[in-house]
């Protein structure tokens, strides 16, 4: 009988691009446009700067908003980090998963090294796109409380999986791939602790790990066919085992079924499920007008969030650093009410030292709901005491979403938005745009150089 790993291979290699759905495809060029403006917009910050000064004209491959050229793996290890680095990049409902830092930056970086085409790079991203949100629902929530961060680990086998597929590794080769992309699997989610930048480095580190292991097995390098169900295998090694696994979700309806389709779009820059509480706060900024009259804010949650945004609830109300306030209900909570909106500009140092925004996390607390459905679904719910009675407020679902998806004018706002942040001048805007609008077409990928 085959293993996952084989089966999930012999399907990826029976793929035909050309009977995709046409809105998966238009979906990928929605996730093109959003990850490149993230890496535009974070290519100035210091956490970006630090890894452009280590890794510089250490090759022939540009990554978006440089000058400098890099080696394989370390423009994936750039452009991965600055795609993820604010939290502002596509998620998965099921249980969170940020699926476009990796394969994005995969095909950018690999896709100027191995000269991908159009065809490849759709090829690429449905498969290993589908492979991550399909980890996902192995076993949810059971990575998170083992204390790893879904997206690095799975990542790296995504990205192992969308490399093997464009460069047609046979199935035993693939399978070999997705074994030894196991071992090279990595990233724990310690960042917490104090906000610190390794989280934001995971989808970078994932990228270049899962484009080596493809390149190995590609030479007849073995690795274990039972990567994801053996005994000492990914789930037994990275997913807490009082949590069921349903291995059968890697490979149910596997052609009929592209949960990658379902990608959400986040209209915040912070933590996933920060977010629909932004949304109950904005609306009740306008409901209560005076905030001074709030005394107390109760937020109903899912147990599955309380370890990564609600504890150490020191820590939550006083962030340590601009980053740590992403995952930071709270906070997120109270510029919501205050400043209206939660974009780049609101996660930073002045902001997260305003004794008016420090005042308002003093009074937020959390109650674990036993009805909240996370991960199936990300809701948020907040009761608010004011002077005059009490206000309930809802938001049954991510905004962003498949329940309530983002437009068109949505994603390109937010995109501009990203470019402006990040200083691109008009020549390099429209040199950015013509590029990403034949990209799946015929890529030039000269046009990475905006320069």
């Amino acid at each position: 009988m085959k293993t996952y790993a084989e089966q999930f291979a012999s399907w990826a290699n029976s793929l035909d691009v050309k009977n995709l759905d046409e809105e998966l495809v238009k979906n990928f060029q929605f996730l093109l446009k959003d990850i490149c403006g993230l890496i535009i917009s974070a290519r100035n910050e210091d956490y970006v700067q630090s890894l452009v000064k280590t890794y510089n004209n250490s090759g022939n491959i540009f990554v978006l908003g440089h000058k400098e050229k890099f080696d394989l793996s370390s423009s994936a290890i750039i452009s991965g980090t600055s795609a993820h680095g604010e939290d502002y990049d596509d998620t998965f409902e099921g249980n969170p998963m940020h699926v476009g830092a990796s394969m994005i930056s995969m095909c950018l970086s690999a896709g100027q090294y191995f000269n991908l085409s159009g065809e490849q790079l759709i090829k690429s991203l449905v498969v290993g796109g589908e492979l991550m949100c399909r980890l996902a629902l192995v076993a949810p929530t059971a990575m998170h409380k083992q204390g790893f961060h879904p997206t690095a680990i799975c990542g790296t086998l995504g990205v192992t999986a969308g490399i093997a597929s464009a460069l047609n590794l046979t199935d035993k080769q693939f399978a070999s791939a997705l074994g030894i992309a196991g071992s090279l699997s990595s990233g724990i989610i310690e960042y917490l602790a104090e906000g610190t930048s390794t989280k934001r480095l995971h989808p970078g580190w994932a990228t270049s790990s899962g484009i080596q292991a493809s390149m190995i097995a590609k030479n007849n390098f073995a690795g274990p066919r039972t990567v994801f169900e053996g005994d000492h295998g990914f789930f037994n090694c990275f997913a807490k085992k009082d949590i069921d696994r349903n291995f059968n979700e890697l490979t149910n309806d596997l052609g009929k079924v592209y949960h990658v389709k379902n990608l959400a779009f986040k209209p915040f820059a912070c933590g996933t499920m920060t977010q629909p509480f932004i949304d109950c706060a904005i609306r009740l900024k306008e409901k209560i007008g005076d905030i001074s009259k709030i005394k107390k804010i109760k937020a109903l949650v899912g147990e599955g969030t309380v370890h990564r945004l609600w504890e150490p609830i020191s820590e939550k109300r006083n962030p340590s650093s601009a980053y740590s306030a992403k995952f930071s209900t709270p906070y997120c909570i109270a510029i919501g009410l205050l400043k209206g909106k939660a974009g780049l500009a609101e996660f930073d140092e002045n902001n997260i030292n305003d004794q008016e925004i420090l005042k308002l996390t003093q009074i937020i607390e959390y109650e674990i709901d036993p009805n909240d459905e996370y991960p199936k679904n990300y809701s948020g719910t907040l009761i608010v005491e004011t002077e005059e009675g009490q206000i309930i407020e809802k938001q049954d679902c991510l905004r962003g979403g498949k329940k309530q998806p983002l437009v068109f004018k949505d994603i390109d706002q937010k995109f501009n938005d990203n470019l402006s942040f990040g200083k691109l001048n008009n020549d390099q805007i429209k040199k950015l745009n013509i590029f990403i609008e034949s990209f799946f077409d015929k890529p030039d990928y000269s046009k990475i150089n905006l320069f």
